[in-house]
């Protein structure tokens, strides 16, 4: 399994926009915990941080890899 927390920022005054992605826990699925480094400065973390969407996602890996069959000669 694949767990992540996905944060997306759009632009910010003068700062362009960024997908985070970190693994953590559902309840720290939020642009305080994920979003490293800041960058914005500390006053300007809070009007940052309500326009980023934070998403958690399992993924299961198993079914992304494809293995490779060869037949046998």
């Amino acid at each position: 399994e694949d767990i992540r927390c996905k944060c997306i920022c759009p632009p910010y005054r003068n700062i362009s926009g960024h997908i985070y992605n970190k693994n953590v826990s559902q309840k720290d699925c939020n642009c305080l915990h994920v979003v490293e480094p800041m960058p914005v400065p500390g006053n300007d973390v809070e009007a940052y941080c309500l326009l980023c969407e934070c998403k958690y996602e399992e993924r299961s890996t198993t079914t992304i890899k494809v293995p490779e069959l060869r037949p046998l000669l």
